[in-house]
């Protein structure tokens, strides 16, 4: 089922999610399941369960490598990650360009810690434990922000680096994250 992504504003998107704390329920199976057509329908590269308006420490990210939106990236795997702890691997931070689904129509550089390690559990409860850089870092933590009630424009340092994607970027078609 697609459901409505809320956008900044609202206030459901500043609390800090709830621990997930049982696994491989119908329930959060459903969830799951709901968070990826919801994803997929917006055109997103991720996409956490605050932004559906249900307050669980859940997010979904990836995409393949013929994503058309994301050719220059590396490919990010399809993961559903639960109850996600990021670790800072070095003190190395790059600034690039993000957008947000509950963000619509904006863009704003971001610095993202460039290598982190990620654990978590997937919905059955199996442990995750991933080291990523680039993009698939960026994608982490801009999803796992979601849980603790961050939106991107909130770490943006250098506001003339952040507007209307169509002022920014006049005559290219960029869509949303």
């Amino acid at each position: 089922m697609i459901h409505p992504i809320l956008r900044m504003g609202d206030p459901r998107l500043l609390r800090v999610a709830k621990p997930v704390e049982r696994f491989d329920t119908p329930e959060l199976h459903a969830l799951v399941a709901d968070l990826f057509d919801t994803m997929h329908d917006a055109k997103g590269a991720g996409l956490a369960a605050p932004q559906i308006g249900v307050d669980l420490r859940l997010v979904i990210f990836g995409f393949a490598a013929d994503a058309q939106r994301y050719p220059d990236d590396d490919v990010v795997p399809q993961t559903v990650l639960i109850n996600p702890l990021i670790e800072r691997l070095d003190a190395t931070e790059v600034d690039d360009w993000e957008g947000c689904l509950s963000v619509p129509g904006m863009r704003g550089v971001v610095p993202r810690t460039e290598r982190i390690r990620y654990r978590g559990f997937d919905p059955s409860g199996r442990p995750i434990d991933r080291i990523a850089t680039g993009f698939h870092a960026r994608v982490v933590q801009h999803e796992c922000d979601h849980l603790d009630g961050i939106l991107y424009p909130m770490r943006v340092r250098d506001f003339t680096r952040f507007g209307f994607t169509e002022e920014l970027f006049p005559g290219q078609d960029i869509v949303d994250d």
